[in-house]
């Protein structure tokens, strides 16, 4: 059982629907009310079609990427306008708040908008000085940095090796570059506004070379590295309890592959790394039950859909495919997922979480049951 540091993962972790007005609004979180100002918001339009909106407070509000192109970076004083105490406000942009339209977003929290100048020639970590906001106990930092055209190192800020590295060149119309310790060789990248391929084999995006435990490298590619290119990077470490990032193949099974995680899934990010598909996004508050098969797709702008054929369960300590589907179960299949907790399987004093003691408290029933007759 996967003992955890975080007892209460929605205060590094949310998911909040709301609807929109048409006018300046605020959003407000329901957990952990006046204590969850997030550092990094996604915001998708759920009920029409429409890009997703990723705004953080290193950038700054008002400034959007969006993952289902490779825009480059854009300004608009309508759309995300402040990160607050207990959620963000927005402007009238539809993307954010069209009138009567439904939308998700999904919130993560760094280091409050407090960031660190890593000066590389005077720390001697790596060699292109960064700007890090990181949350070291959530295994979550934002990095920017300014692209020199030279194979380097950057510092990350985390204090651990990246699972998963997230590259956004902001001033130019470059994909979004991802890299994974996970995946085979450190020359493979995949890109998280495409789906036309699982990836390819270029050692210029990131040097060839995974991330360390205090720094990620990248190679000469101008979607990591342009000369006086700008460049926001999002990195993630795998945190027992809380967060995982993994890979999986799927056995092309109505009684699908099994994954554990460690705790019970609040949000789940998956996508086949071996052959062409989309990157698919469940949460447990669009679809609270099992199975959970409305998605929405990161690469897409289009509006979420709900397709019986990509059912999961969300259980206490993973989730289950449950459906023979090349998005996210063909046999022989390679995916790479990443998944934060709705709660833990066991809390930091080792004793079992409420979903535990449901489990301990069924087989009880069941063995009692079986005395009994």
């Amino acid at each position: 059982m996967a003992y955890t540091t975080i007892d209460d993962p929605s205060e590094y972790f949310q998911t909040v629907l709301y609807t929109g007005t048409g006018a300046t609004r605020s959003v407000t979180n329901t957990a952990n009310a006046g204590d969850f100002r997030p550092d990094w918001v996604w915001i998708k339009a759920r009920s029409f079609g429409e890009s997703h909106m990723l705004y953080d407070s290193t950038r700054g509000v008002t400034k959007d990427l969006r993952t289902d192109g490779s825009n480059a970076e854009n300004t608009n004083t309508t759309g995300l306008t402040s990160f607050d105490t207990n959620g963000f406000s927005t402007g009238s942009m539809q993307n954010v708040n069209k009138n009567t339209s439904t939308y998700v977003a999904w919130q993560w929290k760094a280091n409050g908008g407090t960031t660190a100048t890593n000066d590389a020639s005077s720390t001697s970590i790596g060699n292109t000085d960064s700007v890090i906001q990181a949350n070291t106990e959530a295994g979550f930092s934002i990095v920017t940095y300014t692209g020199t055209g030279s194979a380097g190192t950057i510092a990350h800020g985390l204090g651990a090796t990246p699972n998963l590295v997230i590259v956004k060149e902001r001033g130019n119309t470059n994909s979004w570059l991802v890299q994974s310790n996970l995946f085979s060789s450190s020359n493979f990248v995949t890109f998280l506004n495409r789906s036309d391929t699982g990836g390819e084999n270029d050692s210029s995006t990131f040097n060839g070379t995974f991330p360390t435990s205090s720094v990620f490298s990248v190679g000469t590619h101008t979607g990591t590295n342009r000369s006086s290119g700008t460049y926001v990077a999002y990195c993630f470490t795998s945190i027992k309890g809380y967060s995982k990032i993994g890979t999986y193949t799927g056995n092309g099974n109505a009684d699908g592959a099994f994954i554990y995680t460690g705790f019970k899934p609040a949000w789940v990010l998956i996508k086949r790394s071996d052959s062409s598909d989309n990157w698919l996004i469940f949460d447990n508050k669009r679809d609270p039950e099992n199975g959970v098969n409305i998605m929405i797709s990161a690469n897409l702008s289009n509006a979420e859909f709900s397709d019986s054929s990509d059912n999961l369960d969300f259980l206490s300590n993973g989730f289950k495919l449950r459906i023979n589907n090349n998005r996210n179960n063909a046999s022989g299949g390679t995916y790479i997922y990443m998944a934060f907790a709705e709660h833990p399987l066991v809390s930091s004093k080792g004793v079992p979480t409420t979903a535990r003691w449901k489990m301990i408290g069924i087989f009880t029933l069941l063995q009692l049951y079986s005395f009994l007759s």
